[in-house]
């Protein structure tokens, strides 16, 4: 039977009284309208704790049969400090592949984990179209590596430091990251070098239109793209204001920021050791979810092709027509004096038939670069819409 509507405590207490006072616990619990059980609850409470136990007390069970166990909660947390960048479902598929003898909580738990220990940010996810070209070839190890600048910072103690970054576009394993004061040739070709060395020779070099990797007059080559067509590797720009295009190493780029530079180390030696550490982690322990939640190193192995400092001139077929670049970045043709690049000068280019009779087609050893207007006696770095045409008809 229900306690009478005049204040609960107040009843509960008049019972217990009476039962002190000698009143038999029956005749109470019948004066007061409640079972005899009920009686012995409430007098069994206030005996252990006072007043206070004749509080109504919370209904949630003391245990769940499905709830986390603490030093899995423990384990949880202590990986998430350990890598604050590290969402939930990294998190469980690092814990299902390093310590797989104990039992995880699914993602949706452990998000809820972190959420309870203050440990989620507030990022917004950016949400970009899809780009399937030129990424489409990226389809095994080494076809195209990706390089790029990080953007510079500076250091605690006031000095520049602009990070070179080359990975693989297909495993995303970052071969390099690495301090420099400043992005120039004679700075990065050296790395570039080191690179191949351990790594052996990419398909192809994927980069922005920024200084080493292209040039400011002619076709956009530059010092850098000229030796790699040399070591037989394609250069390619992605298209202006399109970073995505190359998205999968700007996606590093956001990560290798979170984890690096908040705030920047003190001096450059320090920043690299940092630099150092996300590669290993990066290549080695944190799961990608295009790679089926696995690390890059279980995607990547080194190149085929292997560097040789002994490099020499392009070879071209005997039908084609060989001119030499002079000094100026031109060469003779017809008698008159073409520009194509400062970063060919005194190499030698080659111009060979095209789909179209009128357009010649320029090859600096075994990449296309521009197109002769035999017509017109000029260079046009775009494939003129009639070559286009004819290649089309062709296929």
């Amino acid at each position: 039977m229900p306690w009478k509507e005049i204040g609960v405590m107040d009843e509960r207490m008049r019972l217990v009284l009476a039962v002190e006072e000698g009143e038999s616990v029956s005749e109470a619990a019948h004066r007061f309208g409640v079972s005899r059980v009920t009686a012995h609850k409430w007098l069994g409470r206030f005996k252990s704790a006072g007043v206070l136990g004749l509080q109504d007390a919370s209904r949630a069970p003391h245990s769940h049969p499905n709830a986390v166990a603490e030093h899995v909660i423990a384990r949880v947390v202590a990986l998430r400090r350990e890598h604050p960048t590290w969402g939930a479902l990294k998190l469980y598929h690092w814990l299902e592949s390093h310590e797989s003898n104990t039992a995880w909580p699914a993602p949706s738990t452990i998000a809820l984990i972190l959420k309870e220990h203050g440990l989620t940010g507030s990022f917004r996810r950016r949400r970009v179209a899809r780009y399937s070209e030129p990424l489409a070839h990226c389809d095994g190890p080494n076809r195209v590596w990706c390089a790029d600048f990080k953007g510079w910072f500076l250091t605690g103690d006031g000095l520049r430091c602009d990070p070179l970054t080359i990975s693989d576009g297909f495993s995303r394993y970052l071969l390099r990251c690495q301090a420099l004061a400043h992005p120039t040739y004679e700075a990065v070709r050296p790395l570039f070098e080191a690179t191949f060395r351990e790594y052996g020779l990419p398909l192809a070099m994927r980069t922005d239109n920024g200084t080493p990797f292209a040039g400011t007059r002619g076709l956009g080559l530059s010092r850098l793209s000229v030796w790699w067509i040399k070591l037989g590797i394609t250069p390619e720009r992605i298209a202006p204001g399109k970073p995505q295009q190359n998205g999968r190493h700007e996606r590093m780029h956001r990560t290798l920021k979170a984890q690096t530079l908040n705030p920047p180390a003190e001096t450059l030696r320090k920043q690299q050791r940092r630099f150092d550490k996300f590669r290993r982690e990066y290549n080695e322990e944190r799961p990608h979810q295009a790679l089926g939640h696995k690390p890059p190193v279980a995607y990547y192995s080194a190149a085929s092709r292997q560097y040789t400092s002994r490099i020499h001139s392009p070879d071209y077929p005997k039908e084609w027509t060989v001119r030499r670049v002079y000094e100026k970045g031109s060469f003779y043709w017809n008698g008159a004096l073409l520009f194509i690049s400062d970063a060919l000068r005194y190499e030698y280019v080659a111009l060979a038939p095209s789909a179209n009779e009128r357009y010649l087609t320029i090859h600096y050893g075994h990449v296309p670069i521009a197109y002769l207007d035999t017509k017109h006696a000029c260079i046009r770095a775009q494939a003129p819409k009639a070559v286009r045409d004819e290649k089309e008809k062709e296929r």
